[in-house]
């Protein structure tokens, strides 16, 4: 299955969300959101990607 992550396309065997940004390398805390929609962390264990879907992984950052 054919994902975009930031702007990269990835082939995955998972449809598993929380599977596939552990498999990107996602490290606590992040955002994400999957066709600009933000997905609570609370449901990233349930969520299903599909075909296509674009994923953006967001982490904060310190600045003033």
């Amino acid at each position: 299955m054919n994902i975009t992550i930031n702007g990269e396309l990835l082939n995955v065997n998972s449809k598993a969300l929380v599977e596939v940004l552990q498999r990107f390398g996602a490290v606590a805390p992040f955002a994400v959101a999957v066709n600009s929609e933000f997905i609570p962390q609370s449901q990233h264990g349930n969520y299903v990607l599909n075909e296509g879907d674009s994923v953006e992984l967001l982490s904060p950052i310190q600045g003033g």
